[in-house]
């Protein structure tokens, strides 16, 4: 399964292709998200509490951070095509395991392995990334990160119709059909990996390598921090919505959940926003998310009791986090063609971490200050956005 390099092992990807690898990260990473509306139902069937069935969900979460950092890596080490195909092999039974769950010790080992196995996604940005000259790079990852984001917004509006009208065990019986599915159709419609040398001799060596890369790309260190901060305040908000909405409207959480479906909007600006990488500076895009994370929070902050106002606001911040999410893939991947998988895996622990510790601050911060402590903490991620891309640089264009 090791896998060599040669230089020139650029690909013209098909447009079925490119909608075809969208759709295998939207339908992989949703099998992390099924989880959340149906933990009421997951509580009463075990007959378990519902912080018992709240650490289920956090182990989906931990679990997809630590294949983020241990195992996204691997795409340096091994052939892509065949490592993509072993890991959706093994979530597919992970999902079936879920299904036939008879108690919540079983369903805990799947959950786990259900998080860990969905940084496939992951492992597909770069390899398509690799395959694509840097020129182009940008609608292709517009598109990929559009499938990404359709497979989050649509995971728990799945998971709950299928969990109203057929059990919850029934939304991962109908996610192991579509997941093996998704396996049969990776073995035609994904290339096969032109590389014909290993970029590291063995897995110490590529896990070992990590800060190394972080210290040596300046990059990557300026877009991990920007990621960090951008995703931060994008999840202080989302994290304090159904708290906002029930104090200052009197909704419920379920409204919550719906403003979430504003994010449609961001969902079908990514590929323009992949194409203002190529035609325009990334400092350009930089600065933009920037300046819309800035104003989605005066929005909220001055006109924080007028719904409409506020939902202006979900689509300019949800519009930030796409600019940075997609910019910053496409300054990465530019990199380095024989380290981006360990490249990506630094950006997106970056980022995933950023949104955890945004939700975790922004609770906090509602629980003790309100909303002006949400507002202040919004405004500390912010600053430090500010001074990674005044410290660290963002490239004028991408080589």
């Amino acid at each position: 399964m090791e896998i060599k390099e040669t230089e020139n092992s650029y690909i013209n990807l098909s447009g079925l292709q490119i909608i075809f690898m969208a759709t295998s990260i939207g339908i992989i990473v949703a099998n992390m998200f099924y989880i959340q509306p149906i933990e009421p139902m997951i509580t009463q069937s075990f007959g378990v509490s519902a912080s018992t069935t709240s650490i289920l969900g956090m182990l989906a979460q931990a679990s997809y951070a630590l294949g983020l950092l241990f195992l996204v890596p691997l795409g340096d080490l091994f052939n892509r095509y065949y490592l993509l195909q072993i890991m959706e092999l093994i979530s597919s039974l992970a999902l079936l395991l879920a299904f036939i769950s008879p108690n919540v010790y079983l369903f805990g080992i799947a959950t786990f392995i259900i998080g860990l196995t969905s940084i496939g996604g992951q492992i597909v940005i770069p390899y398509a990334a690799y395959l694509t000259p840097i020129d182009k790079q940008g609608p292709l990852l517009g598109s990929l990160i559009s499938g990404m984001l359709t497979g989050i917004l649509f995971a728990r509006t799945f998971s709950g119709i299928i969990a109203a009208s057929l059990g919850w065990h029934a939304v991962y019986g109908v996610a192991a059909v579509l997941n093996i599915l998704l396996l049969i159709f990776m073995h035609y419609l994904i290339p096969q990996d032109p590389r014909i040398k290993p970029a590291a001799n063995n897995y110490g060596e590529i896990i070992s390598s990590l800060p190394k890369l972080f210290k040596k790309y300046r990059y990557l260190r300026g877009s991990a921090l920007n990621a960090f901060a951008l995703f931060g305040i994008a999840n202080l908000f989302w994290g304090t919505l159904s708290f906002l909405l029930e104090k200052y409207y009197g909704f419920g959480s379920e409204v919550a959940g719906s403003m979430g479906l504003l994010g449609v909007v961001s969902i079908f600006a990514a590929p323009f926003i992949g194409k203002m990488v190529d035609k325009y500076s990334p400092k350009t895009n930089i600065r933009i998310s920037w300046l819309l994370g800035a104003i989605s929070f005066i929005i909220f902050s001055i006109f924080i009791k007028n719904i409409w106002m506020l939902m202006i606001g979900i689509i300019i911040l949800d519009l930030s986090t796409q600019f940075s999410q997609v910019t910053n893939q496409a300054i990465i991947q530019s990199l380095s063609r024989k380290e981006n998988s360990r490249n990506n895996s630094i950006f997106m622990f970056s980022y995933f971490i950023g949104g955890s510790i945004g939700t975790m601050i922004g609770i906090n911060a509602w629980s003790i200050f309100g909303w002006s402590g949400v507002a202040g903490a919004a405004a500390i991620f912010l600053l430090i956005a500010l001074i990674g891309y005044k410290t660290l640089g963002t490239p004028d264009e991408l080589e």
